[in-house]
């Protein structure tokens, strides 16, 4: 009884959902006519003739991996940092923390598009060095790092985390290995970087699923195209835009569930080597 809110959230507004779904992928809806089977029509025109759904996949792909190594890596460098015991600690957590809550908002999307349009702060800034900046958002070569740029700015989540790992680690092994002649940097990469792997499996499996999920920003700097040339083609952008643009839901139910066979697969690609390179204390 006590667990029933709980089962009929679940399954009316998450399993129940999913399942429609998956029968919907199999289908042509357009939301305004009853549902129409036609097998897995949907998923043969996906691999074979979209060449936006490989647009978009490229797209998708090339953000995850740029986005999230930098990302963990940043916010693993301000943590170490951080975890040196400065003044006034609790305060840039705070600061740092505040860009992963505000980061996926519409009002930063806004934002970040100003920042880097041709008339923006990035190129005022850099006009007073005698250089003149490109139209970031509308240069097909620049746009979707702009993209990165925005994800690898709201590291504070990760570095939270990151920072309690390093709370985690005794003193007395930076100690010993100090006796012993150890530089900080092999300190490091000795000591601090192979106990705080269960940390940083745990972000990386976190941060690539929210990378794989992004989609606000896309939408909002390339207002909803995916443009310039696809350049910003997010594959969440493209799967909105045949649901709610072309009114095409059985064939973005089967986008959909493409996505979630990526993300699942790199999940279990990610538990699977994990016991090569994660060290837990056993």
């Amino acid at each position: 009884m006590f667990l029933l809110p709980w089962f009929i959230g679940f399954f009316g507004l998450t399993a129940g959902p999913a399942l429609v779904s998956l029968y919907l992928s199999f289908t042509n809806f357009d939301l305004l006519t009853d549902p129409r089977w036609i097998g897995a029509a949907n998923y043969v025109r996906i691999a074979t003739a979209d060449a936006k759904f490989a647009a978009s996949m490229r797209v998708t792909f090339t953000y995850v991996l740029l986005s999230v190594p930098l990302k963990l890596a940043f916010a693993l460098l301000v943590a170490v940092a951080l975890n040196r015991g400065m003044r006034g600690l609790p305060w840039y957590r705070a600061i740092f923390y505040l860009p992963s809550l505000l980061g996926t908002s519409v009002a930063i999307a806004v934002l970040w598009r100003q920042l880097f349009a041709s008339n923006g702060l990035v190129n005022s800034f850099l006009a007073n060095f005698g250089i003149d900046g490109p139209s970031w958002i509308s240069n097909p070569g620049t746009s979707l790092y702009t993209l990165v740029i925005l994800a690898v700015w709201q590291f504070g989540s990760p570095m939270i985390i990151f920072l309690a790992g390093l709370r985690q680690i005794p003193q007395d092994m930076y100690e010993a290995a100090s006796l012993d002649g150890a530089s900080k940097w092999r300190q490091f990469w000795k000591i601090t970087l192979p106990l705080l792997t269960p940390v940083v499996f745990f972000n990386a499996v976190v941060q690539t699923i929210d990378a794989f999920k992004a989609f606000t920003p896309a939408f909002i700097i390339s207002g909803g195209t995916g443009g310039p040339i696809n350049s910003t083609l997010f594959y969440t952008l493209y799967l909105y835009q045949e649901a709610f643009g072309f009114f095409r839901m059985g064939y973005a139910s089967a986008l959909a569930w493409i996505l979630l066979v990526i993300i699942a697969l790199f999940t279990a690609f990610s538990f699977l080597s994990a016991r090569y390179w994660v060290h837990y204390d056993d």
